[in-house]
């Protein structure tokens, strides 16, 4: 798009046809075409992107920078195009955000919650005395214990209502329960299978740094379950040696 101005100097010139104004006329500098090549640049810029949030910020620049052009020169497929692509850029911006502030959460939380289980598992109700699974079985399901108490025989740890079981044979290579689980007291668990375990770590981050959270305590605990005591009948004897 071009404007052109017209620009008066004076004093006048006397010419062969008398006293006649100097007229000079010149372009000005065609702002529409910057603002095209600066969202084509804006374009350009995502692809060298390594991370999402500047990469979604420079998406959104550069569609409103295309709808604006296009608006103007009246390119109406372009501007549809744009018009479409910027409220999904937002939104992919405010999900990116938004996660960001739920691992944040979970990491300054003390306890981990994992009642969002329940909106995503298939509840079941167990009796007393019911095994719910066995060392040696296959991995099928990950349990969050609603009400009751569960025992998990092989390290004798018993499990209250808030907890989770049955999630570290999900990163197992050999995916097969390495204990046993049974109801101490009528119990309601919800279940979910694998497939929908990872879907909830990618939907909800804070899920997954619970989990993550939940696993590490609970090797440690077992670590130092299993490392030998010290006799303090030997220790006595080495203070007391003569040397």
């Amino acid at each position: 798009m071009r404007c052109v101005v017209p620009l008066v100097i004076r004093p006048e010139v006397v010419g062969e046809g008398g006293i006649q104004p100097v007229t000079f006329e010149f372009t000005t500098f065609e702002w529409i075409e910057a603002v095209g090549w600066l969202a084509s640049a804006l374009t350009v810029a995502t692809y060298t992107m390594n991370t999402m949030i500047p990469l979604r910020i420079l998406a959104i620049a550069s569609s409103v920078c295309f709808a604006f052009y296009a608006s103007v020169l009246q390119l109406w497929p372009l501007l549809a195009m744009e018009l479409l692509l910027l409220p999904i850029n937002v939104y992919r911006f405010w999900q990116i955000v938004s996660l960001r502030g739920k691992l944040k959460t979970s990491s300054k939380s003390a306890e981990p919650d994992f009642s969002i289980i329940k909106a995503y598992g298939k509840q079941r109700r167990i009796k007393a005395g019911t095994v719910v699974f066995s060392c040696g079985d296959a991995v099928d399901r990950l349990y969050f214990l609603a009400q009751g108490r569960v025992l998990i025989e092989e390290i004798d740890i018993e499990l209250s209502a808030g907890e989770i079981f049955g999630e570290m044979a999900f990163f197992t290579d050999e995916a097969v329960r390495t204990a046993t689980a049974r109801c101490v007291e009528d119990a309601t668990v919800f279940e979910i299978d694998e497939k929908r375990f990872m879907r909830l770590q990618f939907e909800d981050p804070s899920f997954g740094m619970s989990v993550m959270r939940t696993i590490t305590r609970r090797l440690i605990e077992n670590a130092q379950r299993a490392r030998p005591m010290p006799n303090p009948v030997s220790l006595a004897q080495v203070r007391h040696s003569p040397t």
